[in-house]
């Protein structure tokens, strides 16, 4: 391993800060280690205007302490609720009554009588109402937005805990500034409303179905390791009895700076930087981190099998026990992995089960954890195949890489993916922060992480055949997923709480000082779309050209202006297209030759729009092009394959209908369309037994002779026009025409769908006007100050200050096409006992638009600010114009919505809904378990119809 391409080297800079820079790394990572510990990885991206920072810390749910599970998580969550500076008016009289609930809540902790524990907390409720007067609630978000950031946000697994926020970059001292005060102490404040949120969130995860399979899963494979035995969100009877105490002495041990990261990918000076971030976080004091006893567990000898049910399609999964993220084996558990199931769909699972339809599906992949890892294979059979036969079915497929049954080019091809995704990965800011903190996180240096590829490149077929013989044993985790009732169903009951004061129209001094504390602006860039993209005409087509100036990656897009609208059944023949093959080359092999010249291909049809796609390496494009025309220029129809093809689709059918997140999209759709609708008008059971595959396969044969232009976004556009041309044809057919499809209006209607789950989800959505370019400056802050987000007031309010629901919304979205109306769309997510008065909440709410004066000014600033820091780039350029000239427009119109929010004032905002929004009547979607309704509360929102899934889906 002596000779490594990637070597870290010491540099020392000006100002005599040292750093660390990994030799021929092409995006130049700065990372400096401060006098307390804190390591600062920096880097530049000159996209935008922006810099996209990450926090983060490296602890989470598996260094909860073990009778207070849940504990990292809900400390992010009041890692937003501000200091003893922000978010509050009068910090030593709130301190008062903080600590006198904390203490409350330990004695409700101690007690064990139910009744007394009751009257614990009507006394926690009553004394946080009282503190709550002196809070003021998402101060740290109105702060943030206040900076033009965008993404705020984290999250908790097992080891991290991570801090998300892209800011302008003028305003990089005032992001170190809130960030250092928030990293400097925690105040609890609101506390027991945000718990609710806690739990909703937690009854939340009861609803989705992955995590059910999961938690199951991780509990057998790691029987003591925290990866098994302590979830995210934590175990109910913790989260019912939360200690204030716990949490402070958590953050006080673990967040310290030699525990987390400053990560800053973006438009900044290296030198800069680095001062302003020790001046403001180089104070924080060192501490040492509790000493932790490493879990080691015992080998799993046997097969572990577990059984979870709840309403959807069975299915299987099998996991493996891996080391360490990092290490060999998890690598190799890697390389198989994508043996198995790779990008290309040229993997074994890919080519013998998926593209032969032996199973309605089948994936492997691997997860790298800090501790161990894992490696899997779901399997989703057929309605006749039990879940044993598909556990058999994959397991035959490790049985062919134990044996070397795989060819010899697969895995240089699969070194070659990786190493086109790490490409794609690390262009842009985000990508690069992205891989940063993980590898941060995982205790990996960047030296080891560049090094990585070289080291996947070094495995042979006799590594992997090894690996394979010595890894897959009967020593495996294997979670039957079963159809029927979750027995398993856990609700975390409402205690039931005052609603507590938000005061929103409060500032701290500290955000004063804040908002007072001007920058220069940044002047907004808007794009000239005629310059920007190089236009030719080539044998009668639109040729459009956008300069890659970052990677040898190049995208071709064929751009058909047809779509299901013309052609109904467009979509499903270019499904039917991937499981066929031509004269020459059959489906498996069409699949393997995509992947050896590492190009993928993919088709995008929309009511409107059909989108062939060619991605990868420049160099190869023309052989991508190549290989996609001979395939649908000389697709062979095959009855058997076809036949196979119907029973898949009839399945997969049958299979959405029980998916509850699917079901609410349908819903939703049928709300607000009705019975006729291009998502109900498909392709009948019937019409698919009964057509031969050539009426899908002529479709594919003769699509070229339509009208279409073509996109190419790469290096050398002189070198593409070059042999662009002997791919092209002329056209011979005309595109037909459309079918119109009713919008019709909305109001008085409530469509239900009963399904097995802990919460009740509601929707309500309104047909507005048709669509005007010169609301969307109006709209663009509506949504921010009203509807959507951390400060907005439908958070605060059903959120904040009354706990009503985990996630609630108003959102206004305007017509993606002139000639069509906007549509408003209300969301609660909500325990069922909770649902009428969330309802009754948001209908007050908007009954009369608030008047925040503050708050409005802080979401149009923030929304001016967002436009002027970013730019338009890529492809982004190109697919930017096809989506406005839906609007006939053909110029940046950023550059009016930003002249019209300059100009906003509250009046224009307010008469804007008067007019758009206030007299607009709702449909309503709800979906829960029907004993759990209200029937009187329902009735009184309109007719009341339990519609069946037939009728949602139109199949």
């Amino acid at each position: 391993m002596t000779d490594r391409k990637y070597k870290e080297t010491v540099h020392t800079d000006k100002n005599h800060y040292k750093y660390i820079t990994v030799t021929h790394d092409e995006n130049n990572v700065r990372i400096y280690t401060l006098k307390n510990g804190l390591q600062v990885f920096l880097a530049q991206n000159f996209d935008a205007p922006r810099i996209q920072t990450f926090i983060p810390v490296k602890t989470g749910s598996n260094n909860d302490p073990a009778d207070n599970t849940g504990l990292a998580h809900y400390l992010e969550h009041m890692m937003f609720k501000g200091t003893s500076k922000i978010g509050t008016q009068n910090w030593e009289k709130e301190k008062e009554l903080l600590d006198q609930i904390s203490a409350l809540y330990e004695e409700h902790k101690a007690e064990q009588d139910a009744e007394k524990k009751k009257e614990i907390y009507k006394k926690i409720d009553e004394v946080s109402q009282e503190a709550s007067q002196y809070a003021i609630a998402n101060e740290y978000d109105k702060a943030i937005s206040s900076l033009g950031a965008s993404g705020t946000n984290a999250h908790t697994w097992f080891d991290e805990t991570v801090y998300k926020n892209n800011i302008p970059n003028n305003e990089l001292e005032k992001w170190l500034k809130i960030e250092k005060e928030r990293f400097s102490e925690i105040v609890l404040r609101l506390f027991h409303t945000e718990l609710e949120s806690v739990y909703e969130e937690f009854n939340r995860a009861q609803d989705n179905d992955t995590r059910l399979v999961n938690y199951e899963l991780m509990d057998a494979l790691f029987p003591t390791h925290p990866n098994g035995q302590q979830t995210t969100l934590g175990k109910p009877e913790h989260l019912k009895n939360p200690s204030m105490k716990a949490i402070h002495k958590y953050f006080d041990e673990y967040y310290v700076p030699n525990n987390y990261a400053m990560v800053l990918v973006g438009d900044l000076d290296f030198d800069e930087t680095i001062q302003l971030i020790d001046q403001y976080f180089g104070t924080l004091p060192y501490k040492e981190l509790p000493k932790k006893t490493p879990v080691i567990e015992e080998p799993i000898t046997e097969i572990v099998t577990r059984t979870v049910k709840s309403p959807t399609t069975p299915r299987t999964q099998l996991a493996w026990r891996t080391d360490s993220y990092g290490t060999r084996e998890a690598m190799l558990a890697d390389v198989v992995a994508n043996i198995l199931s790779n990008r290309g769909e040229a993997g074994l699972l890919d080519l013998h089960i998926n593209q032969t339809q032996k199973m309605l599906w089948a994936q492997a992949f691997s997860v790298g954890l800090r501790q161990y890892g894992y490696f899997s294979i779901v399997a989703v059979p057929k309605e006749t195949q039990t879940l044993e036969e598909a556990k058999n079915m994959v397991l035959g497929e490790i049985e062919l890489i134990k044996k070397g049954d795989f060819p010899d080019w697969m895995l240089p091809a699969i070194i070659n993916d990786f190493k086109l995704q790490r490409m794609k990965g690390l262009e842009t800011a985000e990508g690069l922060a992205t891989t940063l903190y993980d590898s941060y996180i995982k205790g990996r240096t960047w030296e080891e992480e560049l090094n990585e590829m070289d080291e996947y490149a070094a495995f042979t077929k006799d590594d992997v055949v090894n690996f394979a013989n010595a890894f897959f044993k009967e020593n495996y985790v294997v979670v039957n997923k079963e159809k029927g009732v979750n027995d398993k169903l856990i609700r975390v009951e409402n205690p039931g709480i005052t609603p507590v004061k938000i005061n929103r129209d409060t500032q701290s001094e500290f955000l004063k000082e804040i908002l007072a504390d001007k920058t220069e602006d940044i002047k907004p860039e808007f794009i000239d779309y005629q310059k920007e993209i190089i236009t030719n005409q080539l044998n009668g087509k639109k040729l459009s050209f956008v300069k890659n100036k970052y990677n040898d990656i190049a995208q071709l897009h064929f751009i058909f202006p047809l779509g299901s609208d013309h052609d109904r059944d467009l979509g499903i023949s270019t499904q039917l297209l991937q499981y066929l093959g031509t004269d020459v080359l059959s489906p498996e092999d069409l699949k393997k030759e995509f992947f050896k010249i590492g190009i993928s291909n993919d088709f995008k049809t929309t009511n409107n729009q059909l989108i062939i796609s060619l991605s990868g390496l420049e160099e190869n494009i023309e052989k991508g092009i190549a290989l996609l025309q001979h395939w649908m220029h000389d697709v062979q129809p095959d009855q058997e394959i076809y036949h196979q093809f119907v029973g898949t689709v009839l399945e997969n059918r049958e299979a959405i209908k029980k998916d509850k997140n699917r079901i609410i999209t349908a819903l939703n759709n049928y709300t607000k369309l009705g019975s006729n609708s291009r998502f109900t008008d498909v392709i009948s059971k019937e019409e698919l037994e009964n057509s031969n595959p050539e009426v899908f396969t002529d479709r594919m044969k003769k699509l070229f002779q339509y009208p279409y232009q073509v996109f190419f976004y790469g290096k050398d556009f002189e070198n593409f026009k070059e042999y662009i041309s002997q791919y092209t044809e002329p056209e011979s057919l005309q595109i037909p025409e459309a079918k119109q499809y009713p919008e019709p209006a909305t109001g008085g209607n409530v469509y239900f769908i009963n399904y097995d789950m802990v919460q009740m989800e509601m929707s309500k959505i309104g047909k507005g006007n048709v669509v005007n370019p010169l609301h969307f400056g109006k709209i663009n802050v509506f949504n921010e100050y009203f509807g959507r987000g951390l400060s907005s007031i439908v958070f605060q309010e059903m959120r904040e200050s009354k706990s009503l629901a985990y996630s609630a919304y108003v959102s206004y979205a305007a017509n993606a096409e002139l000639n069509h109306p906007d549509y408003v769309t209300t969301y609660i997510g909500t325990q069922p006992d909770k649902l009428m008065i969330a309802v009754d909440t948001l209908n007050e709410l908007m009954n009369e638009l608030p008047e925040v004066p503050i708050q409005f000014e802080n979401a149009r600033n923030a929304a001016l600010k967002q436009i002027a820091s970013t730019r338009v780039t890529r492809n982004n350029i190109f697919f930017n114009t096809l989506r406005l000239q839906k609007l006939n427009i053909y110029h940046d119109f950023r550059k009016d919505i930003y002249e019209q929010i300059q100009h906003l004032k509250f009046e224009d905002i307010k008469h804007f809904y008067q007019t758009e929004i206030q007299s607009i009547h709702f449909n309503t979607a709800i979906i829960g378990k029907k004993e759990n309704l209200d029937m009187e509360a329902v009735n009184k929102m309109g007719t009341f119809k339990e519609v069946s899934l037939k009728d949602i889906f139109g199949h």
